[in-house]
């Protein structure tokens, strides 16, 4: 990590590696270490141990802004830094379980139809009170589906960072793109659905226009190109993929990203506090509408 000061009152955190970065740090992603940082420096700043006025996360910089004395700011992002590494590479508990990759998706599929109907044989096999039981469990989960679809629906989680509530963001995936994405991953149409409804994302940075969140959490591999040449207009609420990343756009605007699906939530209100509905750090979790 390399601090470099911007203007009088601001410093520029660069999170990409110099060549003599020890390895243990190196292999850590450059999104990875821009989220550890903007989550430790808004904790400090909560705290009172940091006086800045904006707090700026992109793909591999964050800059701090409004900054009283950058110089005794950047002596304590230097003694900060070891927190922030070690932070980042300690196992996560809430990510400890990644979806499968999206080029096995298809033979998981199936192995969950074999193993349900052995399942199934072998219940049709157990004691009348399991079989009570099972219903029970059943009625119970039904409920729950119920409660989450309605929940879905209205997409009124909170908005959240770090381990706040995800934000669900209901989508109709219906996007024009989607049979270039299935094609890039290799997989159907459903396991391109499948893959985004069972990935947890969350909010690296915003950018390219108000409120555009741009959500980390698809393996690097899957990675797609953007259009050769960009749509005139993309309707507000489209959901679409470029390079790592997934995006939603906020507004109508022209726009080269691989357009998958759309959604009715409201990103961006001038009049809301605060205005951009997924700002960084925000988990998301998208369903289908």
């Amino acid at each position: 990590m390399r601090i470099r000061p911007v203007g009088a009152h601001a410093l520029l955190l660069d999170c990409t590696a110099p060549a003599d970065t020890p390895e243990a740090v190196a292999d850590i992603p450059e999104a990875a270490l821009v989220e550890a940082w903007r989550a430790e420096l808004w904790r400090r700043r909560e705290r009172g141990d940091l006086i800045a006025v904006e707090i700026v996360p992109a793909a591999r910089t964050v800059l701090l802004d409004g900054l009283p004395d950058p110089t005794a700011t950047a002596e304590q992002l230097t003694r900060w830094t070891s927190a922030v590494t070690a932070a980042i590479t300690r196992p996560n508990q809430a990510d400890a379980k990644a979806p499968a990759p999206a080029h096995a998706e298809a033979e998981a599929h199936a192995q969950d139809q074999d193993q349900d109907q052995g399942q199934d044989q072998d219940q049709d096999q157990d004691q009348d009170q399991d079989q009570d039981q099972d219903q029970d469990q059943d009625q119970d989960q039904d409920q729950d589906q119920d409660q989450d679809q309605d929940h879905n629906h209205n997409a009124t989680a909170e908005d959240g960072a770090g381990d706040a509530a995800d934000v669900v963001v209901p989508v109709t995936f219906d996007g024009p793109d989607l049979p270039a994405v299935a094609e890039h991953w290799g997989v159907d149409v459903p396991a391109v659905r499948h893959r985004l409804t069972s990935t947890r994302f969350r909010v690296a940075f915003c950018g390219f226009a108000p409120g555009f969140p741009y959500l980390t959490g698809l393996p690097a591999e899957l990675a797609l190109p953007r259009l050769a040449t960009p749509r005139p207009r993309v309707p507000a609420g489209s959901v679409a993929l470029a390079g790592p990343y997934a995006g939603i756009y906020p507004g109508a605007s022209p726009g080269g990203w691989l357009l998958v699906g759309r959604t009715d939530l409201v990103l961006f209100d001038v009049a809301a506090d605060p205005p951009a509905r997924l700002g960084p750090g925000t988990r998301v979790r998208m369903v289908v509408a």
